[in-house]
């Protein structure tokens, strides 16, 4: 298996201990369809929540957030049109990021709920 799939995983175990820590349930890992993957849908109360996990080993080339761009979260939504297609019935949904920094001891998890998603994209 590639070294970047294998940290990605671990980050995106970090992400999911954490996010269960905090209430939320993880619905699916590595979710995906004819338009891409999603790192982790979950449940937060009423809202399904695409997470998507960003890993760094260090920031010398910045927080893992800021490689976020505005063509991710687009596809993130086209993503999670499909997996809300799937659902009985209509339901509330945001976007999440998990920045997971693997320098510290403990990790520095920073968790940024409903992101802000470009108009472009509605």
């Amino acid at each position: 298996m590639d070294v970047r799939k294998i940290f990605g995983n671990r980050g995106e175990d970090a992400a999911a201990d954490f996010l269960e820590r905090n209430g939320m349930t993880i619905l699916c890992r590595q979710y995906k369809n004819q338009f891409g993957e999603i790192d982790l849908v979950c449940r937060d109360c009423d809202e399904v929540v695409f997470v998507e996990v960003k890993s760094r080993y260090s920031n010398a080339r910045g927080y893992p957030e800021d490689s976020v761009t505005q063509e991710k979260i687009g596809h993130i939504v086209r993503v999670g049109e499909g997996f809300l297609l799937s659902l009985p019935q209509e339901t509330q949904w945001r976007i999440d990021v998990v920045a997971i920094e693997f320098e510290h001891d403990p990790l520095r998890i920073t968790h940024i709920k409903g992101i802000d998603i470009p108009e472009k994209f509605w």
